[in-house]
């Protein structure tokens, strides 16, 4: 072969400035090679080295789970990868051959239907260990013991399981407790997880006053109920009252003899000790006159209400959240909650005039001649608690405290305070019971599970009652477990049992501190200690984890204004 000179080999390139063979305008724009692709594909990725990878596989080894999300690509285009591979060999293409383009239904997610795995050796799956195809109880799955595909027990009586796929579930929007004006200066702004890490170590108090009598608990309650014979709640006429603290007269009293510069309720005080707890809105209302701090609430205020369910993982929904079932929505339930309670505390005592322990005073609230019911078993403690970081900066705090019975010690036969308080169960199955057991047949055989459940779905109202326990100094902290006759009607309930604690160890098993409620109690004061004389009000966020205080203008809460105010927050009570 006679040798080529340079000219030669210049000469025989094609014509023009590119290399290579010429473009093809049927795969290419401007130029430029594009994979073909339906206007109703879902553009995943710009380039996918993986596709055409080896048996259906991808470079790990393992089976293209991805595909789940693009399957609908497989119609139109899906070969088309093929224009950005090597050239394959001719004898190689006529080996492979396509078996069919249509696309499988499978199903993916919970209750999917799997037919991979050992499971496929043999019918007998069952016995070999084969996979067995998850079935969904209810509906045409296995009834019996065992655990379904999802972890959870096949018998369990539950409505939907939450936990899976929750990350899309739309927000709920509560409106505030109070509205906030324009006229309102902010001035601090707090969010719960600065308010965890104060921690303020105080006394265990001393006792100033004591009013009211309280009578006699009836230890037949803490019997178990007999499942042929419930007992019934009945509906007692009590004077029982709620009187803010600036309305109290002891507490007034007090005030002008200068016994301690702040002053609380054990109901308000609770709140504000285990704000970090809560979910639901609520506010409070702080006066400063002189150098004293007066916690106070509003009338009809939202934490007066015993809330249910508020820290369930799916709380109860609101009309708005779609929820139809009107006695389960939230406004409903605590109307109901805070019925029970007032009731039960009445029914669980022995009212015998004869045979009851009187307090220092008489009841400061009750006057014979104006009521017509007769006083409930209440005791009115007024006690002092020293919040002092140092001896230069003294700092004591009265709160006025409640008692609901007195019961003889078993060993000693002591009088030991008493606290009554009462859960209720609406409807096990119902939107946002929180996975509650059914109590009627749990109570008994699975009480610790019962109580455990109740400690996660109403962690701030355990914490408040537990903490109003500790300040009254009670040596008992009795609940009971109150449930609806009928589940689809809430005026009629049955007590199931009442278990007894002392409120330190309760405290302990729902790792509560009093120390940091303590701290929360005096950084607000000091916040409102550097203003001037004025009133203040302390918002729980309806939405978010943050506490805010407002400074509001002199009258903002009289009379005239509340008539303004108190209906529109009337069904944000929660």
């Amino acid at each position: 072969m006679t040798p080529s000179s340079l000219a030669d080999l210049i000469s025989a390139l094609p014509e023009g400035d590119g290399w290579g063979p010429p473009p093809v305008t049927e795969t290419t724009l401007n130029g430029v090679p594009y994979a073909p692709f339906s206007k109703g594909d879902k553009l995943g990725r710009m380039a996918d080295w993986t596709a055409d990878s080896k048996d259906g596989r991808d470079g790990r080894g393992g089976r293209q789970q991805y595909n789940r999300n693009y399957r609908d690509q497989q119609i139109y285009g899906a070969g088309s990868n093929a224009i950005f591979t090597a050239p394959v060999a001719e004898a190689d293409e006529n080996t492979f051959s396509v078996v069919s383009r249509e696309t499988t239904k499978t199903r993916y997610g919970r209750g999917a239907v799997f037919t991979r795995g050992r499971g496929q050796r043999g019918a007998r799956q069952d016995t070999r260990g084969g996979r067995n195809q998850p079935q969904r109880p209810g509906r045409g799955g296995s009834q019996g013991y065992g655990y379904d595909s999802r972890g959870g027990r096949n018998n369990a009586p539950r409505g939907r399981r939450f936990g899976w796929k929750d990350y899309d579930k739309p927000t709920r929007n509560r409106d505030a407790s109070i509205n906030i004006k324009a006229d309102w200066q902010l001035l601090e702004e707090i969010d719960f997880n600065r308010l965890a890490k104060l921690n303020l170590d105080a006394d265990e108090g001393e006792d100033i006053d004591a009013y009211g009598f309280l009578y006699y608990y009836d230890r037949s309650f803490d019997k178990q109920p007999v499942k042929t014979a419930e007992r019934r709640l009945v509906p007692l006429d009590r004077a029982a009252y709620n009187v803010t603290t600036s309305s109290d007269p002891v507490i007034q009293e007090l005030a002008d003899k200068d016994e301690a510069t702040i002053f609380a309720t054990d109901s308000i005080l609770s709140m504000l000790m285990c704000s970090t707890r809560s979910i639901y809105p609520w506010d409070i209302v702080i006066v400063r006159q002189g150098n004293k701090i007066f916690l106070d609430k509003r009338d009809n205020a939202a934490l007066d209400m015993v809330t249910v369910n508020e820290n369930a993982a799916d709380a109860p929904a609101d009309a708005s959240d779609g929820n139809k079932d009107g006695i389960n929505q939230p406004n409903a339930l605590a109307e109901e909650a805070t019925y029970i309670n007032h009731n039960f505390a009445n029914q669980v005592v022995l009212e015998n005039e004869t045979n009851k322990v009187e307090m220092t005073h008489e009841n400061p609230f009750y006057n014979a001649s104006e009521e017509t019911e007769p006083p409930a078993s209440k005791a009115y403690k007024y006690r002092r608690f020293d919040l002092s970081t140092s001896e230069e900066d003294p700092m004591y705090l009265i709160v006025r405290t409640e008692l609901d019975a007195v019961q003889k010690n078993a060993i000693s036969g002591d009088d030991q305070f008493v606290t009554v308080k009462a859960l209720n169960e609406f409807d096990s199955k119902a939107q946002g019971s929180g996975g509650a057991l059914d109590w009627r047949t749990k109570l008994v055989s699975q009480r610790g599970a019962v109580v455990a459940t109740e400690m996660k779905n109403n962690s701030v109202k355990l914490a408040r009652w537990t903490v109003q326990s500790i300040l009254s100094k009670a040596d008992v902290m009795k609940l009971g477990f109150v449930s609806r006759a009928n589940p689809k009607s809430n005026d009629k309930h049955v007590i199931l049992g009442v278990i007894g604690w002392k409120p330190k160890d309760f405290a302990n098993q729902m790792n509560l501190s009093l120390s940091n409620g303590w701290g929360i109690v005096r950084t607000i004061a000091d916040m409102c200690l550097k203003r001037e004389d004025g009133k203040f009000v302390l918002v729980k966020d309806p939405n978010k984890s943050i506490l805010r205080l407002y400074e509001v203008p002199a009258g903002s809460f009289d009379e005239d204004g509340e008539e303004e105010t108190v209906p529109e927050t009337v069904p944000e009570e929660e």
